[in-house]
């Protein structure tokens, strides 16, 4: 039997975008129902920082847009209407203290994501948000660009307002399937293209299968293609068996995978010096002539990497300074200033943990989230394209245009 059902609100998915749209709506009085086609909400959300739940940081609006790229300048309505202090004091007000113990990434203090969970899932059963799990949305009901519903498996309902926080393609075992991408391409809306970011990234190069217990802190990577060579990053870098992670990957792997789709592999320049440069390299070499080439780079690095880079340069590591030749020393030096590595490929969007594209924000108002083609469609998190680095960007985003999505201004 298809039954129909009348809302004020129906949101499209239980991350932390759709069920801030729906606690934002609800406290407006509005009748709200969350559909979500898995069996419990926040599935994503609980994996989210590795179940830390980074929540957000502590940047200006400012500093926290320029972390977005080109596109950040979007976001400016929706900092600007519940912002990290904004969503700090939310928390608060429903029983979850934060802290920054980095004085940068805001955490609950339990560090479990889980708290985050069931303070959002309470306050929305204390609102009375309809929360209806196992229903997938199928189609969205349009009369004349207007939104009037939607379908799921075995119900209509029906609203003026839906807003889409569907998420990404990251993640799949946690539901994450294309589902908001398709609902709105269905429509009229123009999906950019989709690329897996915030991963590990897979190298030609295995040397780095040696080095797996060492982290390089500080490094700096940058690509060396003529088109990107403003593209740099700087963090904790660490070898793996197949390539590379560690924050500084995550971060850096969002403007990787794009070009990997059009050049097929993307050189690496990386710094693993704390920034030195060939000539602060020679000259700390000098001071340390009387070590072993090994130990005198041992002091900048660690000692497994120190010594695949000595082979790489078929230089043999106990020898002194003034025993390699000069062409050697000057490979090894240029390497320890810039090592080559060169990204092949990544496990795609099942290790990925957020994505890169989404529904164009051209076709979307920023100062209320809501479609420009259909009224009365909304917007939220990460089914837009728009996406940060680690560090709790990607959340805070959700929460705040979730936030700006629940206050329906058509």
């Amino acid at each position: 039997m298809n039954n129909i059902i009348n809302y004020n609100l129906i949101v499209i998915g239980s991350g932390a975008a759709g069920m801030m749209s729906a606690i934002t709506a609800a406290r407006q009085g509005k009748k709200v129902l969350l559909l979500e086609k898995l069996p419990k909400v926040g599935s994503k959300l609980k994996a989210t920082g590795g179940g830390k739940c980074n929540l957000t940081n502590t940047l200006s609006n400012e500093d926290f847009m320029e972390k977005f790229g080109r596109n950040g300048r979007f976001m400016m309505p929706s900092l600007s209407a519940f912002d990290n202090q904004h969503l700090r004091d939310f928390f608060k007000e429903i029983g979850v203290q934060s802290h920054a113990p980095d004085g940068v990434r805001v955490f609950p203090i339990t560090h479990n994501s889980n708290t985050i969970i069931q303070a959002l899932e309470k306050e929305m059963q204390q609102l009375e948000v309809d929360i209806k799990c196992n229903q997938r949305a199928q189609s969205l009901i349009i009369n004349e660009h207007k939104i009037k519903g939607l379908r799921t498996q075995d119900t209509t309902y029906y609203s003026e307002h839906i807003v889409i926080a569907t998420g990404g393609l990251g993640y799949p075992i946690l539901g994450a399937e294309g589902d908001g991408y398709n609902l709105s391409s269905d429509v009229g809306h123009k999906i950019t293209n989709l690329h897996p970011a915030m991963m590990p990234l897979i190298t030609k190069e295995k040397w780095g299968a040696h080095c797996r217990a060492d982290t390089i802190s500080k490094a700096t990577l940058r690509i060396d293609l003529k088109k990107a060579k403003k593209l740099r990053a700087c963090g904790d870098l660490i070898f793996t068996k197949e390539g590379i992670r560690g924050p500084v990957v995550l971060d850096f792997a969002r403007e990787i995978t794009p070009l990997l789709d059009i050049y097929g592999e993307v050189p690496l320049l990386i710094n693993l010096t704390k920034g030195m440069n060939e000539e602060q390299i020679r000259v700390h070499l000098k001071n340390h002539s009387q070590l072993s080439i090994l130990e005198a780079i041992s002091l900048l690095l660690p000692t497994s990497v120190a010594n695949q880079l000595c082979n790489r340069c078929d230089i043999t590591p106990d020898k002194k300074l003034n025993k390699i030749a000069g062409q050697n020393r000057d490979q090894l030096i240029n390497m320890l200033a810039w090592t080559p590595l060169t990204v092949i490929g990544h496990d795609g969007f099942k290790m990925a943990m957020i994505t890169r594209g989404g529904v164009s924000l051209k076709e979307i108002s920023p100062d209320t989230m809501q479609s420009k083609l259909i009224q009365g469609l909304y917007f939220c998190g990460e089914v837009m394209d728009l996406d940060g680095p680690c560090g709790g960007y990607n959340l805070q985003w959700s929460f705040s245009s979730g936030y700006l999505a629940g206050h329906l201004y058509s």
